[in-house]
């Protein structure tokens, strides 16, 4: 990965969001919900006064309107503060 996020900020790759529900109904583009989960590609080193405690490979959650959507080679990725993370799933 090229990208290396500064200071207290993540790369995260959103985990796809679903296409088909339950009932086998597909789901258009225009209607599918952001997804709320993600993969740590690369943290920054933290600040004084925040450490990073997120590392590369943690899956995570996140808020509806956390972080910056970027699209670098034809992938759409997210940066954000770690503190927009909401959890670290274990």
């Amino acid at each position: 990965m090229n990208i290396k996020p500064l200071g207290d900020r993540v790369l995260i790759q959103p985990t796809a969001a679903e296409e088909v529900t339950m009932s086998g109904i597909i789901i258009p583009d225009s209607a599918k919900e952001k997804p709320l989960r993600g993969k740590v590609l690369a943290a920054g080193n933290g600040t004084k006064d925040e450490e990073m405690i997120l590392k590369e490979g943690d899956e995570v959650l996140y808020g509806k309107y956390a972080g910056t959507e970027i699209e670098f080679e034809g992938e759409k990725y997210l940066i954000m503060r770690q503190s927009d993370v909401l959890a670290v799933i274990a």
